[in-house]
């Protein structure tokens, strides 16, 4: 259950409405700018210190690494949305990165899909669905429960490694957010919401979001027609489903856009 790929326990007309509106919505273009550094020579610094560097004290034990240093390293970060959901995806204060490799992909892909939370969280969402007795050919009791635990959690891992994984590795593109952390409030939404349907490829340069569209389009077919009960195995019901992954992860696009600014504003209180 990554922030950016919600799981989808059972159908929802409204976020399929919601898709629909957002797709009226333009697009606002990620800007590119590349980061200049200039050398130390250059800024009439030593290139290198003129003394070693200080040794680690005994027994003292090295720091972490901060969260710069963790995007720097693996190009991925450790944000967690309300300091509880896995949201790596997420890039804060950084306009391009070195593309992510292929097993870079799937790697931060698996760890957001089996972090820690995902267990607990798809318990609580089996819980909401089976009081609702939606999709009732899940039946009720521990089975139907566990059936709608199933789901959940299938919802959720396959809608994450198609669009975060399996197809930005087949057509080259970038998965992650890209925070754009200035403008106003709906100029930052708007490009946040872009995010949906325009991405970065690996080579840096702008394109519609296939990974996405398609990706989540895939899942909610084989969602559909593979473990729904066979009553819920109609189109209508696979383009409910997709929409509501779509609309949730637009949703997650924009809640990423203004966590960073939220979670500073609790951290200086």
């Amino acid at each position: 259950m990554m922030i950016r790929r919600y799981p989808c326990v059972f159908p929802l007309p409204q976020a399929g409405i919601l898709a629909a509106l957002v797709l009226g919505v333009s697009p606002v273009r990620a800007q590119q700018l590349a980061p200049s550094v200039a050398l130390p020579e250059a800024r009439g610094e030593q290139a290198f210190p003129s003394s070693p560097p200080s040794t680690p004290r005994e027994n003292e034990k090295p720091k972490a690494p901060d969260a710069t240093t963790h995007v720097q390293q693996t190009g991925t970060s450790n944000e967690r949305l309300f300091w509880v959901l896995p949201d790596f995806y997420l890039i804060e204060n950084a306009q391009s990165l070195p593309p992510l490799s292929t097993a870079a992909k799937f790697k931060v892909c698996a760890r957001s899909s089996f972090d820690y939370i995902e267990y607990p969280a798809y318990g609580i969402l089996a819980g909401v669905s089976l009081a609702e007795n939606s999709e009732p050919g899940y039946g009720r009791g521990a089975a139907g429960y566990g059936k709608r635990y199933g789901a959940a959690f299938a919802d959720g891992t396959i809608e994450g490694f198609m669009t975060g994984a399996i197809f930005p590795s087949i057509l080259r593109q970038d998965p992650r957010y890209y925070q754009l952390g200035k403008g106003g409030f709906w100029r930052r939404t708007a490009y946040a919401i872009s995010y949906i349907f325009i991405t970065r490829a690996d080579s840096g340069r702008i394109q519609f979001n296939y990974s996405e569209i398609v990706g989540s389009a895939l899942a909610g077919g084989i969602s559909t027609y593979s473990y729904r009960p066979r009553s819920e195995r109609t189109v209508r019901n696979s383009l409910s489903v997709w929409g509501s992954q779509v609309g949730y992860d637009t949703i997650s696009e924009v809640i990423n856009e203004f966590w960073p600014d939220i979670r500073r504003r609790f951290s200086r209180k």
